[in-house]
């Protein structure tokens, strides 16, 4: 072999920690470039090694052999791997902390408490709202913990499951709406003048910290105005809220 392609596939595949059939298979897939051929001898090079560690540090890190197609196809078109690393990630982040908890039956029970019955109803109704969905092994997995405990507080002061159930599912409806309208704000004014550039790799980062910056705005700014508006509303009933409070004073 001459220098520079000095590894047969047992070679390589030994150096990058990975099998034979692991090499073959990513060069199926366009992953990986065919060895030099010597005779019926195949080579492979330093490049080969280098893009075998890539690969393997993409599969550590959560991505599919198709994403990582498409990184390296990026990368290959003149991007900074740095650059499409990040916006990769930056697209797949959760938007929130929380995570899915899954509880038994017996266990979302003991969290709803309760009556039988209103237990079951609770069931059926957080599922038509979208926060639990239940598995075929018994189990359920609440999809957002957060508001489940929120509408149990709300159930514990008197709010009728039914009625609960029913403002949680107007609630997503209106979230999806408000989520729809920001990912069209991103795209229309951010992502297609960047595509209709030909999707310039050295503006691929600036594209990355709009959609970071862009994220956490949704949330934020419903939370705020939505404290503003609940200020509104309970100045609109106050007078209501204190009339009731002096006559069973006054009755007191």
């Amino acid at each position: 072999a001459s220098p520079g392609r000095d590894m047969t596939i047992d070679e390589l595949a030994r150096r990058a920690g990975v099998t034979t059939r692991n090499v073959r298979a990513y060069q199926e897939r366009g992953l990986l470039a065919p060895p030099t051929k010597v005779g019926r001898t195949g080579y492979y090079d330093e490049a080969h090694l280098e893009r075998l560690e890539t690969i393997g540090r993409l599969l550590d890190e959560g991505f599919s052999l198709a994403a990582i197609r498409s990184l390296l196809d990026a990368w290959e078109d003149g991007g900074s791997l740095a650059d499409v690393l990040g916006f990769e990630q930056a697209l797949a982040a959760p938007y929130s902390a929380e995570r899915p908890e899954r509880l038994t039956l017996d266990e979302l029970a003991d969290r709803l408490q309760g009556e039988a019955e209103e237990g079951a109803v609770a069931l059926a109704r957080a599922q038509a709202a979208g926060l639990l969905e239940v598995g075929d092994d018994g189990t359920v997995v609440v999809t957002n913990p957060v508001v489940l405990e929120l509408g149990v507080v709300l159930r514990d002061v008197g709010m009728p499951v039914d009625a609960l159930a029913e403002e949680l599912t107007r609630l997503r409806v209106d979230a999806d709406t408000i989520a729809a309208r920001f990912v069209d704000l991103f795209l229309t004014h951010v992502w297609e003048p960047f595509e209709s550039a030909g999707s310039p790799p050295d503006e691929l980062a600036r594209i990355t910290e709009a959609l970071q910056a862009t994220r956490p705005v949704p949330s934020a700014a419903a939370s705020a105005m939505v404290a503003q508006a609940m200020r509104r509303r309970m100045d609109d009933v106050s007078e209501r809220l204190l009339a009731a409070t002096r006559r069973a004073d006054g009755e007191g």
